[in-house]
């Protein structure tokens, strides 16, 4: 059978003494793990950013990469269709005004162009015959009326002699009648030939002033059709560099069609791409600089593009000289302001930012050895400072690198030498 084995009980001794033992170690380990009064977490001093509380003049100014272009471009655009017959410059050329630089060709446009010249020659011609008729017809007139002044004179000689003759009653009154009649005859006759005259003169001045008209307007769309033949020898309108020419023998262009451009030689400008976090920021004359090899230009805003595409475009140009030496395609960095210069405590940026958000930092003691976590409150900020509004001085030295691991502390130990 099984026999009952009574449960073995802890005497009241036993059990204060198994407590007093945990305790001593539970108070062991936190001498082990938590720091005694006065003491910090100890890191090697190589491992530390550590910046100076500076005073100067903060300003607001975000870093963007502004792209080299020429102040002004000017683009080649097809005039007329045509074949490429010629290509007489090079890509990289400098160019005057005016210098040749593509020859294209076009037979329909030739065809069109003779026959409107043939047009032209035969009005032309045309004209000149007119003329020639309508002059031959005044100079017939003429003839006439003077052939009616001649018969009128002399119906009037006979007509005055037999009015003297028929008072005297030496000739009857049919024959005084009769040259009477014959004089009259002769008078209105030359009066119809003179308003004829007059008549054939307008309409022949009218006449020929339409043909001149035609002919104005004819020759004058000959010289339109010259010009567009014209076009069809590329020139270049400016002087500058040709940056960039795309044809080749053989191939056809259409009118309108994009041939090259080219860079006028006056000047640069850089144009840039700023974040659309600064939209409302940005405005015509804002002012910026780029620094070249250690030397400040300042650069101007002088226009901002309407259309929002991978940031704000703007273009920026140079308020004095340029930099000497710059290509198109250049990339240089631009700090562009977004406010203007103040007197304000600095403390440089850095990795400590990302745990504090600007709320507290590590400060250096006196002897450099400490560095005690203290309350700050900082303000605006740029790519290289913030602004301190309380809890620095200017003289403080601050752990600027990344608190990652330290954010727990409330002081650090410097170890110099210590890796």
């Amino acid at each position: 059978m099984d026999i009952l084995i009574p449960k073995k009980k802890w005497s009241f001794v036993a059990r204060w003494w198994w407590l007093g033992a945990l305790v001593l170690a539970g108070t062991g380990a936190a001498g082990i793990y938590w720091p005694r009064p006065g003491q910090g977490r100890h890191v090697a001093a190589s491992r530390l950013t550590i910046s100076p509380v500076t005073r100067g003049n903060f300003q607001e100014f975000t870093a963007i990469d502004g792209v080299v272009q020429p102040l002004r471009t000017v683009y080649l655009d097809a005039a007329e269709a045509g074949t490429v017959q010629q290509v007489l410059v090079e890509e990289g050329a400098t160019l005057t005004a005016g210098q040749p630089l593509l020859q294209l060709a076009n037979p329909d446009l030739q065809l069109e162009m003779v026959n409107r010249e043939t047009a032209v020659y035969d009005l032309m011609n045309n004209l000149r015959n007119t003329r020639t008729q309508l002059l031959q017809n005044r100079i017939l007139r003429q003839n006439q009326l003077a052939d009616i002044d001649f018969q009128l004179a002399e119906a009037r000689r006979v007509f005055d002699t037999n009015q003297v003759l028929y008072d005297l009653k030496a000739i009857a009154r049919q024959e005084y009648l009769q040259s009477q009649n014959a004089y009259r005859y002769q008078l209105r006759r030359r009066q119809l030939t003179r308003q004829a005259l007059r008549q054939d003169s307008v309409a022949m001045q009218q006449q020929l002033g339409t043909m001149q008209e035609s002919v104005r307007r004819m020759t004058s769309n000959l010289a339109l059709m010259r010009r567009k033949m014209d076009d069809l020898l590329l020139r270049a309108p400016v002087g500058g560099q040709l940056s960039s020419l795309a044809a080749e023998v053989g191939e056809v262009k259409t009118r309108g069609q994009r041939l090259g451009q080219i860079d006028a030689l006056a000047g640069v400008k850089l144009h840039a791409a700023v974040d659309e976090f600064y939209i409302a920021r940005i405005a015509a004359g804002q002012v910026g600089e780029v620094v070249v090899e250690g030397q400040a230009y300042a650069l101007r805003v002088t226009k901002i593009f309407a259309q929002v595409a991978k940031g704000v475009q703007i273009d920026l140009a140079f308020t004095g000289t340029a930099p000497p030496g710059l290509r198109r395609g250049q990339t240089l960095p631009i700090r562009l302001a977004l406010s203007a210069k103040a007197p304000a405590v600095l403390l440089p940026k850095g990795g400590f930012y990302q745990q504090t958000v600007g709320n507290w930092a590590f400060k250096l003691a006196a002897d450099g050895t400490r560095a005690q976590r203290v309350a700050i409150r900082l303000g605006r900020q740029n790519p290289d400072y913030y602004e301190v509004l309380a809890g620095l001085q200017p003289g403080d030295q601050v752990v600027t690198s990344s608190y990652e691991g330290y954010a727990d502390q409330q002081e650090l130990v410097l170890d110099n030498g210590r890796p």
